[in-house]
């Protein structure tokens, strides 16, 4: 399966030939260093229980080859349990495909456009739930272009039709508040899908882009608390590319959001990312005082300007292929062996007894287990490492915000400079020390 030592990634996620401005990847694929087909076998026993102690450090290291890289990001997030056998994960799969089919159909009773292979960028019903048959709304682009909005011919007809066409063309007013919330966000997912990763051949195919509006569609029916917020479809995109079957990759997407929902959860007075920009200004202040104190004096105590990095976990600042490395080092990091019976909510409660024994520090990631060894001095949990990241990537600026940050926009300047310029590896190397010298000086009294 290998292919030359030191093999850019890029080469596994084709660019279209006409984006040539796209920042080239750093991450290589380096034999003895990246998590190797033949080595992520190897942690398998015969049964099929993985030993992932044996995966985390190199993957933490080297990355994963771009071969694998779906199916081992189905264990770092928590998707199947490593003591579990072939056929265990086999049966959660299958049960997980029938699942996801049960609640894709219930969307697609509701709104036929789902699983038709298209999908909308234009509203289709108002807030009060009344269908908008607007000629720009009704307008029926190339099917092999990708986007649908329901023709005009048979707007006033008075039977059902059997294509998704004319089925959401004959909509009756919708009363249901929350189907009506949830079909307002059908075409702001729509106008995301085709933005997004827009520069790989991957996204040329009008199904993936179709497969990617349905996943989001679903999630934003059934997460009836977050819905669909904006930065989502950038971090599904990778599950679709990664993962064959829409069931697997919808499900890898609902475990990363798990762990990320909360930045998007909204009340009428704040968005939920701010608690972790506050954390962030914490660790700044500790870390980086002179920094800080800058920052505050530019009116950018809020750290907003921050914002974007921890919505969709950096995919702005580096290219696709080093964003998947960075993901994937960072999850080694965190790695949780309970993370899937903390996930599967009616499997924990029978396995109580389990819970309470203690979990192996050489099954867990390296910040895990710095987390583990301070847990009692934070009450509040671990914070995740991707304030740290962010953390890491200002101390990194530090003399050059401090030097030529005369305002916000310079602060926002610099840091847009640094897309395509940073290094993966480098800013979780940096992320590890910060996150051990706060925990040494927050320890003081």
């Amino acid at each position: 399966m290998w292919r030359d030592s030191g093999v850019p990634g890029d080469s596994f996620y084709e660019v279209r030939p006409e984006c040539t401005d796209v920042p080239k990847s750093r991450f290589k694929i380096k034999a003895g260093k990246t998590l190797s087909v033949r080595k992520w076998q190897a942690a398998f026993t015969s049964e099929g229980y993985l030993d992932i102690g044996k995966t985390l450090s190199r993957i933490q290291h080297g990355g994963i080859h771009p071969s694998i890289r779906g199916e081992v990001w189905e264990f770092l997030l928590g998707c199947y349990d490593p003591k579990s056998t072939f056929e265990e994960r086999e049966q959660i799969r299958q049960r997980r495909r029938v699942q996801y089919a049960r609640y894709k159909e219930e969307c697609r009773q509701m709104f036929p456009v789902v699983g038709s292979g298209r999908f909308i960028t234009a509203p289709v019903v108002t807030e009060e739930g009344q269908p908008i048959h607007d000629p720009l709304v009704l307008l029926e682009t190339n099917p092999e272009k990708g986007v649908l909005i329901p023709p005009q011919d048979s707007v006033n007809g008075n039977t059902m039709a059997s294509s998704s066409t004319n089925a959401a063309n004959n909509m009756e007013p919708v009363k249901d508040k929350k189907i009506i919330q949830w079909m307002l966000t059908l075409h702001q997912i729509g106008l995301d899908v085709v933005r997004t990763d827009r520069t790989l051949v991957f996204y040329e195919d009008q199904g993936h882009l179709s497969k990617l509006w349905d996943i989001l569609a679903v999630y934003a029916w059934i997460d009836t608390d977050v819905g669909y917020c904006q930065g989502m479809s950038d971090l599904c995109s990778p599950m679709i590319i990664l993962l064959d079957d829409e069931a697997d990759a919808f499900w890898c997407f609902e475990r990363l959001m798990r762990r990320l929902r909360g930045n998007f959860r909204c009340t009428d007075s704040s968005v939920g990312v701010e608690a972790q920009l506050s954390n962030l200004a914490a660790i700044t202040q500790v870390v980086d005082p002179k920094l800080h104190q800058h920052l505050e004096t530019l009116g950018g105590g809020d750290y907003l300007f921050a914002f974007r990095m921890l919505m969709v976990l950096f995919r702005r600042e580096f290219s696709f292929c080093d964003s998947l490395y960075l993901w994937e080092m960072m999850w080694a990091l965190e790695y949780d062996p309970d993370l899937f019976s903390m996930y599967e909510e009616p499997d924990a409660e029978k396995a109580d007894g389990a819970k309470g024994k203690a979990k192996s520090i050489r099954q867990c990631g390296k910040y895990e287990r710095e987390n583990m060894r301070n847990a009692a001095k934070n009450a509040e949990g671990p914070l995740p490492i991707s304030v740290f990241l962010v953390a890491s990537v200002l101390k990194d600026k530090s003399t050059k915000l401090l030097q030529e940050a005369r305002g916000l926009d310079d602060v926002v300047k610099i840091l847009n400079d640094m897309t395509g310029n940073l290094d993966a590896k480098k800013a979780c190397s940096g992320a590890m020390k910060l996150h051990k010298k706060y925990l040494k000086k927050a320890k003081k009294p």
